[in-house]
């Protein structure tokens, strides 16, 4: 975290930093800021995150990358995992749910008994995802996101940068501005591997069962759950302050009726 007396304030002075450079500065700059523990950006492996992962290579080899592995991601995801760990020479941390807690959701609600509830499907969320990142989070001062305005009206004030209370560390979202053409542009130009999912309608790519390629004048996260009617829908890890309280409630009751 920074260092001061008001953070809000730091992380809002931050922000303001941010705003005006260029992606490897912005990069940087969190590298600097970061007064105790490691910088650390999670990939999904989704355009986005090839963006991010290519710029922290040249400009920032010190933030360290980690995934979560789910254990229902998408073959092609796994593809472009291993090509960009090879391209690259450097490997990519993976942090994977606890076992026990997949074993025992699945016992009680089925492979897919995510569908059966939007309780049921934070429940997975929290177990698949939210716990992980809570262990790839552990140590760090500062969390590195693809996060952009644009991607759905839920993420459309998305800072540069946030403090997040519940992993206690500041969250820097470096592609806050960036439209999907500017991600699009950067991959081309630069010859970034990415997941072939992509070309075959797929803007935003996450476990194989709860995303489907989206419909012409659809959002880009419309492939995602797609079978809740909720228009806001998040898997609990980039929930705005406000949001937080009431999804936590809900991951933490869905995974004590697991345990």
């Amino acid at each position: 975290m920074i260092a001061g007396s008001d953070p809000i304030s730091e992380v809002e002075s931050l922000a303001a930093q941010l705003a005006p450079l260029p992606l490897p500065q912005r990069l940087q700059l969190a590298v600097s800021i970061a007064c105790t523990g490691a910088v650390r950006f999670t990939t999904s492996f989704g355009l986005e995150d090839q963006v991010i992962t290519h710029a922290i290579m040249l400009n920032a080899p010190e933030i360290e990358i980690v995934t979560i592995d789910t254990g229902r991601l998408f073959p092609e995801t796994h593809d472009v995992w291993a090509e960009t760990e090879a391209h690259y020479a450097r490997r990519i941390r993976a942090v994977s749910p606890d076992g026990q807690k997949v074993e025992g959701f699945v016992a009680q609600n089925g492979i897919n008994g995510f569908r059966d509830s939007i309780e049921n499907r934070l429940a997975c969320c929290g177990i698949r995802k939210g716990e992980p990142l809570r262990r790839a989070l552990a140590g760090a001062s500062a969390w590195i996101t693809g996060l952009r305005t644009e991607q759905s009206e839920h993420r459309r004030s998305t800072p540069f940068a946030e403090l997040d209370d519940e992993h206690t560390l500041i969250k820097i979202n470096p592609l806050a501005d960036w439209t999907a053409r500017d991600v699009a542009r950067y991959v081309a130009d630069n010859r970034i591997a990415y997941n072939a999912l992509h070309d075959r309608g797929f803007p935003s790519i996450g476990c194989a069962p709860c995303t489907r390629a989206i419909r012409i004048g659809e959002s880009e996260r419309a492939g995602r759950w797609w079978w809740e009617e909720d228009p806001k829908k998040e898997c609990g890890l980039h929930l705005r302050p406000a949001q937080n309280t009431n999804a936590a409630t809900s991951i933490v009751t869905a995974e004590k009726e697991v345990a």
